[in-house]
């Protein structure tokens, strides 16, 4: 669903107008891109939450109330698991771009099926379709015990 003007550039695709697409437009050179500059976007604003986080950490707390100092100890601890679940998020997002720059984003890594727009748009490095990942969650559940 490329919206042309009079041979200019097509205008960049919406969450909205991507969600209404037509099924034959889907992960098109539009879509791409779109998904491209989405996952760009999420890289740089976890890198800032990253840096955030470890500024948290890095900043000295100096009281003689042990309720202050449990309730920093605990920011701190917050800041930490922050820090690390953004770090585990990098990998994740340059691995949907080298997809994208493949061709091979937006379609399921075990089935091959279309993951789905609204799916890639709630989490645009979804690697499997929903119905995959479910079973896989449900046998790591199993198989944790």
């Amino acid at each position: 669903m490329n919206v042309q003007t009079s041979g200019q550039e097509p205008a960049p695709l919406t969450r909205e107008l991507i969600l209404t697409a037509p099924e034959q437009d889907y992960m098109n050179e539009a879509q791409l891109a779109f998904f491209r500059n989405l996952l760009l976007e999420l890289h740089e604003s976890t890198l800032v939450r990253i840096r955030e986080a470890k500024q948290q950490m890095m900043r000295s707390f100096d009281a003689s109330d042990d309720g202050d100092r449990a309730a920093w100890e605990e920011q701190s601890s917050l800041a930490l698991r922050i820090a690390d679940r953004e770090q585990k998020l990098l990998p994740k997002i340059k691995q949907a771009l080298e997809r994208i720059h493949d061709e091979e984003f937006g379609y399921c890594l075990e089935s091959g099926v279309p993951i789905g727009i609204p799916r890639l748009l709630a989490r645009p490095t979804a690697e499997y379709c929903a119905e995959v990942k479910a079973i896989k969650e449900m046998k790591e559940h199993h198989y944790k015990g």
